[in-house]
């Protein structure tokens, strides 16, 4: 694991247990999956590079637009699907042919691969990325 990925993952880890709130980004005191990528960003990069407009949970959903996809491939690297490595941002498309507006962070490929993502009321978790959520993978990001 390079420097950077294992800075990530750490960030990513110090955020377990922080409260699910919508449109949040503060560590312990609560964030949505977004906030959670903002807040390992200010830590591992610095200043957030623009500001995130107020959304609601249904964002994009009404207009179709991939607002989160576009925002990532601004300010992320894109890489290809496939050999998952520690610190990868993941979109996901919580169902087959919606707006991808769901992410996580990569935190151990081995010996089982978990991310690490702010979830409806469960707040920040590690998981296993099981098969469900494997299928459900829209793209993959590493951090410039």
């Amino acid at each position: 694991m390079t420097p950077l990925q294992s800075r990530i993952v750490a960030e990513a880890q110090a955020w377990i247990g922080t409260p699910y709130i919508h449109q949040a980004s503060s560590k312990d005191a609560g964030t949505d999956c977004l906030g959670l990528l903002r807040g390992i960003w200010r830590e591992v990069q610095g200043p957030e590079p623009e500001v995130v407009p107020a959304y609601t949970p249904d964002w994009s959903e009404p207009s179709r637009e991939e607002v989160l996809m576009r925002a990532a491939c601004r300010w992320l690297r894109r890489k290809p699907l496939g050999d998952l490595a520690p610190g990868d941002v993941l979109l996901f498309r919580m169902r087959k042919g919606s707006v991808a507006k769901h992410l996580g962070i990569v935190g151990a490929v081995a010996p089982q691969t978990k991310f690490i993502h702010a979830y409806t009321g469960h707040g920040v978790i590690e998981s296993p990325l099981s098969e469900p959520w494997v299928r459900r993978i829209a793209a993959r990001f590493e951090f410039p």
